[in-house]
């Protein structure tokens, strides 16, 4: 499984592929203040993106994917108001 929770942090770990973002929905909602930590993310299919992207949670670690630090997480930490 390449998501779960551990208590304090979401947990993204290897590759999270489209299925993995209704859990991923879920866990959001069910812990309102926990950040996601996705320092073992490998990769990401656009669902579990587009649901890191509503949720605008803290996140923990940097992905191992190039692509997801270079292109994703800008739009992650961008402020709301801009």
């Amino acid at each position: 499984m390449t998501l779960r929770w551990d208590g304090g942090a979401i947990l993204l770990e290897g590759e999270c592929p489209a299925d993995e973002a209704e859990g991923l929905l879920e866990l959001v909602l069910a812990h309102p203040a926990a950040p996601i930590d996705w320092s073992r993310c490998r990769s990401a299919h656009t669902a579990v993106v587009q649901v890191l992207l509503a949720a605008r949670r803290p996140l923990h670690g940097l992905p191992e994917d190039d692509f997801l630090r270079r292109w994703v997480l800008p739009c992650l930490t961008v402020s709301p108001e801009t």
